[in-house]
């Protein structure tokens, strides 16, 4: 299984993050890494993220506080 993350605006359009798409191996290290890195993506114009187990959303999460 690979684990990736979908990154959104606010409207629903794909953005693609500097450095190109990272693939974990499980869950834990791609919700580490989002925990790691949220803050980064959001200043670079990424409202949401979704979470991809080989290519199926798994859930969506705003990274705005609150």
């Amino acid at each position: 299984m690979v684990w990736t993350w979908r990154y959104e605006t606010a409207d629903g359009t794909l953005v693609t993050p500097p450095g190109g798409q990272e693939e974990f191996p499980g869950q834990g290290d791609a919700e580490s890494w989002i925990g790691e890195n949220w803050k980064e993506l959001l200043e670079g114009g990424i409202d949401r993220a979704v979470l991809l187990e080989d290519g199926k959303a798994v859930y969506t999460m705003s990274l705005h506080e609150g």
